[in-house]
């Protein structure tokens, strides 16, 4: 999993989900015992998808950067899946579960 420290970084990756791939990205807050749970079910998440991860204390205008793209509103933790430069889902706190996650690869 790569970590996004930059708008072009987060730019990148909308490309790359406009251009190849589906992509999923995790804000986590690394101060919020909710978000590490969430953190935990993302990285161990195994899928061929690539994973990005925005750490929102270190990286807060990447963090503005995808609210102001997605329309999603901010949570932490915060799971996004991108096709096509657009969210096709996306789950808070406890929901990020791996079961979860599959469902919505799987639905892609």
């Amino acid at each position: 999993m790569q970590e996004l420290h930059t708008i072009e970084d987060w730019n990148r990756v909308v490309e790359q989900s406009n251009h190849h791939d589906p992509v999923l990205v995790i804000k986590h807050s690394t101060t919020c015992p909710i978000s590490a749970a969430g953190y935990r079910e993302f990285q161990s998440f195994e899928t061929k998808i690539p994973k990005y991860c925005v750490i929102v204390q270190t990286s807060k205008d990447v963090s503005r950067k995808i609210d102001e793209d997605t329309g999603v509103k901010h949570e932490s933790p915060q799971a996004i899946l991108m096709k096509n430069g657009e969210v096709v889902w996306h789950a808070a706190h406890y929901d990020i579960q791996q079961s979860n996650l599959k469902k919505a690869v799987s639905a892609i």
